[in-house]
C-alpha cells in the first residue's frame, strides 16, 4: 500500500508485534512502552508527519509554551501598531492589511529583526514589543 489513507486504516488491522516492527522501521527509535491503542495512534501521526510534514516551527513554540506554562505569547495580527520606547525614542512598527511587519518605511521579516535594529542586540521581536508576557500563577 502505497495510499496514506490505505496504510491508517490498515493500522486497525495489524498484531502489536507487526505495529512494532513497523514503527521500529518507520522511526528508526525503540517502541515506546504503551498500549497497542495507543502505539497506532503514535504510529499513524509518525507516518502523516513523514508524508505530509511535521508541525510548523511556530506551532512547535506555541505547544512548548503552553506545556511549559511560564509564558504566553499573542499573535500578530493586521492593523495592528505595536508602540515601544527605546533610547529615548517611540519606536512603533505597523502589521498591514497583508500581515507585512512594517518600521521605518521598510518592511522586515520578523518583528526580533526589528528589534534587533532597533537595540543593536539580539531579542525575541515578541518579548520586546510586550507581546509575551509571563503568566500569572493560578
Amino acid at each position: 500500500m502505497t495510499n496514506l489513507e490505505d496504510q491508517l486504516a490498515e493500522l486497525d488491522t495489524l498484531a502489536k508485534g507487526e505495529l512494532k516492527d513497523r514503527w521500529a522501521k518507520l522511526t528508526g527509535h525503540p517502541v515506546p512502552q504503551v498500549s497497542a491503542k495507543l502505539l497506532r495512534l503514535a504510529f499513524a501521526y509518525e507516518l502523516q508527519t513523514k508524508t505530509l510534514g511535521g508541525l510548523s516551527r511556530k506551532t512547535k513554540q506555541r505547544l512548548d509554551q503552553v506545556a511549559a506554562a511560564k509564558t504566553e505569547t499573542r499573535d500578530i495580527r493586521p492593523g495592528m501598531r505595536l508602540a515601544r520606547e527605546f533610547g529615548g525614542k517611540v519606536h512603533v512598527v505597523t502589521i498591514s492589511d497583508a500581515g507585512e511587519i512594517l518600521w521605518n518605511e521598510r518592511e522586515w521579516r520578523s518583528l526580533s529583526e526589528v528589534a534587533r535594529a532597533i537595540t543593536g542586540t539580539r531579542w525575541s521581536g515578541p518579548a520586546f514589543f510586550g507581546l509575551r508576557q509571563k503568566r500569572k500563577a493560578a
